[in-house]
């Protein structure tokens, strides 16, 4: 039976909150450290695949970043990629601190813009025993040419004024993460935004909005370049039809990773969370897990 507990842990001035689970049994276990994509928080599916890594013996740790779900941080609903980065480096920490786990055996797991967090930390961490993304975020420009020109020139004008109005001390200017086509969002494809709120529980209080600034630094944020400096194990997962997160440049990118390994799937970005495509893709991750970081320790070929 797998226990799974409220913790916290501090990045910067605040704290993160999340979920750690430990699979019954003893001895220090490899563990996936996970957080969701843009503007996601934990309850968005998460849990079905920290409940099946658990199941058969990985603890997890599962966070939301600062400004979001759970955690700290004010202002609310600010998406900052400096500032979920150091939330990856925090949670990393905190993993590797905890007596239940194996600091040598942290493996991290990121889905659609987190997928692309994860590129950028297993770079910056040698340390990091492997990685997993799926319907990862590699290069903000070229999913800024998947939006439809209408909704590009809404979004940057509402960024313009959450900027100005930064400036000037007011609250941010918000913007939906997933709307209808040609709408004010990040992101408008056709299955985007009823992809976006099925995964959000009935129970769950939850805001499809951020702050709209972010839209002028997703553009220059390009985590697939990372893939070269990599040198653990990673599993790509890219949904071929993927209207969030092109397909193209993610598996050119992929294929540039040392040792890179990529699975392709006949989805959509918004697919592979429930039913036989979510099925699909957690086969592949568990084979992945114990090939690379299998529980018992002392096996693994690294």
């Amino acid at each position: 039976m797998t226990d799974r507990l409220n913790v916290t842990f501090p990045s910067g001035p605040d704290e993160c909150h999340a979920w750690l689970y430990l699979p019954e049994g003893g001895g220090r276990r490899p563990v996936v450290v996970m957080a969701h994509g843009l503007g996601g928080v934990r309850e968005m599916r998460l849990d079905a695949y920290a409940e099946r890594f658990a199941a058969v013996g990985y603890a997890c740790l599962v966070f939301d970043y600062r400004h979001f779900g759970a955690s700290g941080g004010q202002p609310r609903q600010l998406l900052s990629i400096g500032r979920q980065l150091q939330d990856w480096r925090a949670a990393v920490a905190y993993a590797r601190s905890r007596p239940e786990t194996d600091p040598r055996r942290v493996v991290l797991w990121g889905t659609s813009f987190s997928g692309g967090h994860v590129l950028t930390t297993a770079a910056q961490d040698p340390d990091v025993a492997a990685a997993i993304a799926q319907g990862l975020f590699t290069d903000g420009v070229a999913s800024a040419l998947a939006m439809r020109p209408i909704s590009s020139v809404k979004v940057m004008a509402r960024a313009a004024r959450d900027v100005v109005g930064m400036c000037l001390g007011r609250a941010p200017v918000l913007v939906a993460t997933a709307g209808r086509p040609g709408s004010a969002a990040l992101m408008t494809a056709p299955d985007a935004e009823p992809g976006y709120l099925a995964l959000v529980p009935g129970d769950v209080p939850f805001e499809n909005r951020v702050a709209a600034r972010f839209a002028l630094d997703i553009v220059r944020y390009r985590p697939g370049r990372r893939t070269r400096g990599i040198v653990c194990p990673v599993l790509f997962c890219v949904c071929e039809t993927d209207s969030v997160a092109p397909s193209g440049p993610t598996l050119r990118y992929a294929r540039k990773a040392p040792r890179g390994e990529i699975r392709r799937y006949p989805d959509g970005h918004f697919d592979i969370y429930r039913g036989e495509p979510f099925e699909r893709v957690l086969h592949d991750q568990l084979a992945f897990l114990a090939a690379h970081v299998p529980i018992a320790e002392g096996t693994s070929p690294r």
